[in-house]
């Protein structure tokens, strides 16, 4: 994730992380072989990636019915000392970390120590009182309606979760205590930090450990993923790769952040593809979970109304479709590092991309999804082409909104109370600053139209030189602006 971002990213850092990926399709080779030719392919399109990018090092795995099929290191791990990237170089791991705190926690729920149902208040016995209604699976679901605590104010030199503080977890749990709740728990929707920074406390409160000593107990020393653990810039770590930020083309050092943020359950992992061929081989057995476990953490969550939630959001994992097939999936950035894993388990293919390039300029996850598609040529992207538009009005409306807000005018008045208080001023400064680096804004195609409930939903793709992103777009009756994201797919 960013330097001032955590384990995920809010939508307007997605802007951040979208230099455009090619996607090249590729001959299918039978069974578990695959061809030199092929495989090549491979190697010239993560390559051809990594230089579009600026990606300083990468790691790639490829598994087959949790067998490697590939390992692959490239490009540099350490930028000074010119050391090279192999399959046993440690990467962080950013919010794919989650889904090891997810699976301890069923497994506290297997054994009865935990209930999903549970409400939160019994393990924090002195929660405000509009906790009361969150319960377990809300907070493993990003539907509690926690704030995060992650975002831009609140991690600046005067904010209460300054990156460069140290605090116990019970001052982290307190700090997140006084914050204001988004929503109602279960009534939507909202990739929060705050609910796993909250989990590994709630372990470390039913167990007894320290949430990074229980997943070394339970899960990494069992599978013998022997080079995971909780990151430690202190300790001397072999093979460990540098984080790196592109900052006006130049690259920097990854900004420190004390010790606290690299140790809390929303994504502090060190591991490498090696070791992650191990954990994508426990997932399709019981050896840590009961199969049945596994089905609730790759469900979607439903709200409160029975409707699934807009992410397509498990426990700790997105689950979503390709071609028809299915694919568990999850990324993490942090500290000039990202990672993505995607999990085909309807064709039992697993790719594993990390880099050690901030999440405004890697797209791990683009990555995997081309490189899944030369495996399985069914699984290959398909093409986004533009719809007709018959309100070109509304795209007018947004290319001027996305010059105002380039241009640091961004006017208040376009949007609806509620979002003007989430993005001004911080944000939306933070989203011109972004979309000033890819210069000139060369075109704007509507790719889908709906209506959700009284609002009118728009998604656009924004081309720039060489790059495009994908902005959606919700506006009131009035045409104020109710929401207005940024995403790299």
């Amino acid at each position: 994730m960013q330097s001032l971002l955590k384990r995920g990213l809010p939508v307007w850092k997605f802007i951040l992380a979208s230099l455009a990926a090619i996607c090249c399709a590729a001959s299918l080779v039978g069974g578990a072989s695959y061809a030199a030719d092929e495989d090549a392919k491979v190697d010239a399109y993560v390559r051809a990636e990594m230089q579009r990018e600026h990606i300083p090092g990468l790691a790639l795995g490829v598994y087959r019915d949790g067998k490697i099929v590939k390992a692959e290191g490239y490009g540099v791990a350490n930028l000074e000392w010119d050391a090279p990237v192999k399959p046993d170089t440690i990467f962080q791991s950013g919010s794919v970390g989650k889904q090891f705190a997810a699976t301890a926690i069923m497994m506290l729920v297997e054994e009865g120590k935990v209930g999903l149902d549970d409400p939160v208040q019994k393990y924090f016995p002195d929660a405000p009182a509009t906790w009361r209604n969150i319960k377990v699976r809300n907070l493993l679901s990003h539907t509690s309606g926690l704030g995060e605590y992650e975002n831009g104010p609140r991690t600046k030199p005067d904010g209460p979760f300054y990156l460069r503080l140290d605090m116990t977890e019970d001052e982290m749990y307190k700090r997140i205590a006084a914050m204001p709740m988004d929503f109602q728990p279960g009534e939507d929707w909202s990739y929060r930090n705050t609910n796993y920074v909250l989990l590994g406390i709630l372990i470390h409160r039913v167990t007894g450990k320290f949430y990074g000593d229980y997943l070394q107990e339970r899960i990494f020393k069992p599978l013998g993923m022997n080079t995971t653990r909780i990151i430690s810039e202190a300790d001397i770590v072999p093979h460990r790769a540098a984080g790196y930020e592109l900052v006006k083309g130049q690259w920097k050092n990854q900004e420190w952040v004390s010790p606290t943020f690299n140790s809390t359950a929303d994504g502090t992992l060190y591991f490498t593809v090696l070791d992650l061929e191990k954990w994508d081989a426990a997932l399709y057995t019981e050896k840590l979970l009961k199969r049945s476990s596994f089905d609730q953490m790759w469900t979607v969550m439903k709200l409160n109304n029975g409707q699934p939630n807009k992410a397509n959001y498990g426990f700790a994992w997105d689950i979503n479709q390709v071609n028809g097939h299915k694919v568990i999936e999850h990324g993490g950035a942090w500290q000039g590092f990202t990672c993505d894993i995607s999990r085909y388990v309807d064709d039992k293919l697993t790719i594993v991309v990390l880099t050690n390039l901030d999440a405004g300029h890697s797209r791990p996850g683009k990555i995997a999804h081309a490189v899944a598609g030369f495996y399985v040529p069914a699984l290959k992207p398909e093409e986004i082409k533009p719809i007709e538009d018959k309100e070109p009005q509304t795209t007018s409306l947004l290319r001027t909104v996305m010059d105002e807000i380039v241009g640091g005018k961004a006017d208040p008045s376009r949007f609806t109370p509620e979002l003007r208080a989430k993005l001004f001023p911080e944000e939306i400064k933070g989203a011109g600053d972004a979309l000033k680096e890819f210069g000139p804004l060369k075109s704007l195609e509507l790719i889908k139209r709906g209506d959700e409930g009284e609002l009118r939903s728009y998604k656009y793709r924004a081309t720039y030189d060489g790059t495009d992103i994908f902005l959606s777009l919700k506006l009131t009756k009035d045409n104020k602006i109710a929401a207005l994201d940024f995403a790299t797919d």
